[in-house]
């Protein structure tokens, strides 16, 4: 009997460290960083489709920060394009946040115009870069920041592109 309880003890003292290995990799990518895969064209030319990037789920949101937002169906990763407790609007494709016009080297096509949104002190206004081809904040409205699941400005594959964006 004894013989058994030790091969008993044995196995479970070789199973901790695959515990505590599985343990940590849940921990980090529910709290720190997890793999995404960009879904579509929306992001491009900044992003395609296919790509892998890694997703921090910390730290401060900025300006033109490359998101991924819970819209309540799907996920989709979007560019900040105006701050909580700012103004942003659309007029003959131009886009003006507080009223100041955006230099925007990173979109491409036209965006089409929008009324005056003002956002509330825990909202983001998000845009996809390929603005003709993109359902994001002109379609669901502002995202409260706690729709926001992390920034994404990594891509691990395809290799070719690996690197910050």
């Amino acid at each position: 009997m004894k013989d058994d309880e030790n091969k008993v003890i044995k196995f479970f003292k070789e199973l901790i460290p695959y515990v505590v290995i599985l343990i940590v990799v849940i921990l980090i990518r529910t709290y720190i960083v997890t793999p995404i895969m960009v879904n579509g064209g929306s992001m491009l030319p900044t992003l395609n489709g296919g790509e892998i990037m890694l997703l921090k789920k910390y730290g401060d949101i900025k300006r033109f920060d490359v998101v991924v937002v819970n819209t309540g169906d799907d996920e989709i990763i979007k560019r900040v394009i105006a701050m909580p407790g700012e103004s942003i609007a659309c007029e003959n494709g131009i886009i003006y946040v507080n009223g100041y016009k955006q230099e925007e080297e990173y979109s491409e096509g036209i965006t089409s115009d929008f009324s005056k949104v003002v956002l509330k002190d825990n909202e983001y206004f998000v845009l996809g870069d390929n603005r003709e081809d993109s359902k994001d904040s002109r379609y669901y409205g502002p995202f409260s920041e706690d729709k926001i699941e992390g920034i994404t400005n990594f891509v691990i594959f395809p290799f070719g592109k690996f690197g910050k964006i």
